[in-house]
């Protein structure tokens, strides 16, 4: 058994909490909220986030940051991408050195471009910082169904160590060196997500959706390459794997908020219908810009832009994808 805390009391958060604590550790939930500590605390169910899922009356919840942080063999931050750099300030004057902290967070930061752990370095430089991805929501992570992930860090020690703390008979865990690879996978699925919920609210069927979810991971592929990742990754459990699920899930906001978008609603209403954090609004910009940056050719990213911030009708992005140059789907020649 070890102390570890997890930052964060959304349903991942949570989720993962329940994870940890039947592995036998000791956990701590955080939150900022005192409202929602209290919640948690008293009735021991968050019953918005993740009905029915029990919490253990061993498990505390606290919204100071001191007793959170201070003597963990592990810390997960698991607070949504948009409050991770601001929340690793906050954490800063708590975190020893050499302290593990692992991002579950997804996203890229639209003013820096940063990913999720490069944001926490930059804040808490003394860290060892990993990430943990791949298709795995809340709703089912809670509830102990078949999960598995794949954890990266900078050296096999560091990851090994993470993955001994949440591997279980139902929580399978991978390992591997390419943090930049999973956490571009993790953020710009949720782009490509928003575009298959889209599809989804204008009823266009299996086929669209088939076909977003195969050429979505092209243009992450494209643009995870440039940028240094793996191509390996993009065809793992933070590439394709969690692509698939994001895509697809009833559980997925992402996928969610398009369909309502797809159904008229503006991006601003989708949210608030929603009412959890919509990662791919966020990351949607950033990803704009690491396509620009690196010239890589991003046509869904862009078309999402278009209907997220230009007011472009969701419907006119549809036919202006579908009415591109005409193309060859591999770069390979032809043999005679």
């Amino acid at each position: 058994m070890a102390d570890v805390s997890v930052i964060g009391a959304g349903s991942w958060g949570v989720a993962l909490a329940v994870l940890l604590h039947s592995n036998h550790h000791h956990v701590t939930v955080w939150s900022i909220d005192p409202d929602e500590i209290e919640l948690l605390d008293k009735k021991r169910e968050y019953p918005a986030k993740l009905p029915g899922v029990f919490l253990p009356d061993e498990m505390q919840f606290t919204t100071d940051m001191k007793e959170a942080l201070t003597d963990k063999a592990l810390i997960v931050l698991a607070v949504p991408s948009p409050y991770v750099r601001s929340t690793a300030a906050k954490m800063k004057p708590y975190i020893n050195d050499g302290q593990i902290i692992v991002s579950v967070a997804k996203g890229i930061e639209e003013e820096t471009l940063c990913t999720m752990s490069q944001a926490i370095l930059q804040e808490i430089p003394s860290a060892d910082v990993a990430v943990m991805s791949g298709p795995s929501h809340a709703e089912e992570v809670g509830r102990g169904l078949p999960t598995t992930v794949v954890v990266g860090a900078d050296t096999k020690k560091t990851a090994e160590y993470v993955r001994d703390f949440f591997m279980n008979t139902v929580f399978r865990v991978y390992i591997t060196p390419d943090k930049l690879g999973m956490e571009l996978g993790g953020s710009l699925k949720n782009v490509i997500a928003l575009a298959a919920g889209i599809s989804d609210g204008l009823g266009c069927g299996d086929n669209a959706k088939a076909a977003l979810i195969t050429r979505g991971i092209v243009e992450i592929t494209r643009l995870g390459i440039a940028v240094g990742g793996r191509m390996e990754t993009f065809g793992g459990l933070s590439g394709i794997g969690d692509l698939i699920v994001t895509c697809s899930s009833r559980h997925s906001r992402n996928r969610k908020a398009g369909m309502l978008i797809g159904k008229g609603y503006s991006m601003q209403e989708a949210m608030d219908e929603v009412q959890m954090v919509v990662e791919g609004v966020y990351s949607a910009k950033a990803a704009k810009a690491l396509a620009d940056k690196y010239h890589v050719q991003m046509p869904i990213v862009e078309e999402v832009n278009k209907v997220l911030f230009e007011n472009k009708e969701p419907s006119e992005s549809l036919k202006d994808l579908m009415h591109r140059d005409k193309q060859m789907e591999l770069a390979v020649p032809w043999d005679n």
